[in-house]
């Protein structure tokens, strides 16, 4: 098993829920990529979603796609991303990182040398949002290579299109809870519970959901019945303005720690 599957493999043991943030590599500053990593994990981070910077990230909202714009700016590519988590992997050999982004960079690269750089840097799974299940084939030197690969199912996602998605999935399956881009406030906990808890009965990896996640009290009403909560867009616009790495990573740990200690509170209520 790869550190996603022994991750979730240990939070399945605990009757944890699984809290995944999500970042942009890059933003607020270069700089401050690892310290934030970091301080993630110590606020109770399970799993990081590192996003590769893109000029068109067409699954986002306003908040990270302004993210992707302030790190390309600062000319941040997935040289300077690989350096980061093996910087990061110095300290921290245990928690997954999961690269999120869009096929582009990867083809620019070549997809066996992404591939292997990823693999060497201590990368362990891909979500490539316009690499769909049907571009199986696109991923392949990917999946070769020994990274999970990811994919989004939606509202929206048909029946045989999701047996499908359930099949090929690897890592997590990750259930988009809304038609629409990321950060929206769309939320409808009553219809996404229905429609993961139908995911569930078909699918051989853990899902994880998020899209409109901002908060502790959104992050636990879907902790209540997915494997692992994804939350992004509250996060980057925390971080968002940061004058140093400290202050940055100050904020990660502010916003994660009422987030980590809602989801406990599940855990130890379940336990009563």
């Amino acid at each position: 098993m790869n550190r996603i599957d022994q991750r979730f493999a240990a939070l399945k043991a605990a009757r944890r829920p699984g809290l995944i943030p999500f970042i942009t590599a890059g933003d607020p500053a270069p700089e401050s990529t690892v310290a934030i990593m970091h301080a993630l994990v110590a606020a109770g981070a399970d799993l990081i979603e590192l996003g590769v910077p893109f000029s068109d990230p067409m699954a986002d909202g306003p908040v990270i796609q302004h993210a992707n714009e302030r790190a390309l700016a600062k000319g941040v590519g997935l040289v300077q991303l690989f350096a980061w988590v093996r910087e990061f992997r110095q300290r921290d050999a245990q928690t997954p990182i999961v690269l999120m982004g869009y096929l582009n960079p990867v083809e620019i690269m070549g997809h066996a040398a992404f591939a292997q750089a990823a693999v060497a840097a201590g990368v362990d799974g891909v979500l490539l949002v316009d690499c769909p299940v049907e571009e199986l084939d696109t991923a392949q030197p990917i999946r070769d290579a020994g990274l999970a690969q990811i994919f989004l199912a939606a509202p929206t996602t048909d029946n045989a299109r999701l047996s499908r998605i359930c099949d090929e999935a690897s890592g997590f399956l990750y259930y988009v809870s809304f038609a629409g881009i990321t950060g929206a406030a769309k939320l409808s906990t009553d219809a996404v519970r229905e429609r993961v808890a139908a995911i569930r009965t078909r699918a051989h990896t853990p899902v994880a959901v998020g899209f409109g996640v901002r908060d502790a009290e959104s992050a636990a009403a879907i902790a209540g019945f997915a494997d692992a909560v994804v939350i992004g867009s509250a996060l980057v616009d925390t971080l968002a303005g940061s004058a140093t790495a400290e202050e940055a990573a100050m904020r990660a740990t502010a916003f994660l720690t009422p987030i980590r200690a809602a989801l406990d509170a599940l855990t130890a209520a379940d336990a009563a």
